[in-house]
């Protein structure tokens, strides 16, 4: 957790530390915005797709006749968390290239 708190104070230090005009600001902070956003995203996602499968593991194994029906559910719950973390990347996307906090 020291190590992350670090870098993304380093990144913080390394977007202060030239001398640049407001726009170029806020460039910095949409793409430290987009790639703490997305890393967060990725690993929420992740979290929830590791809850999903462990849950639909245990359910097969506890009743192997209905495993057909949660290895369905499974894909679709795993699909719409997926779903989050790609809207997170339009975003971050969005953020990088055609900022609205630009003039």
């Amino acid at each position: 957790m020291k190590f992350f708190v670090l870098f993304f104070l380093g990144a913080l230090g390394l977007a202060f530390g030239a001398e640049v005009s407001g726009v170029d600001m806020i460039k910095s902070y949409s793409i430290i915005g987009a790639v703490v956003g997305l890393g967060v995203a990725a690993c929420g996602g992740a979290i929830g797709m590791g809850n999903a499968a462990a849950a639909a593991i245990t359910g097969t194994a506890r009743n192997p006749g209905v495993g057909g029906k949660l290895l369905t559910t499974m894909f679709i719950a795993m699909a719409m968390i997926e779903a989050q973390v790609i809207y997170t990347l339009v975003f971050a996307i969005v953020a990088i290239y055609s900022n609205p906090f630009l003039a």
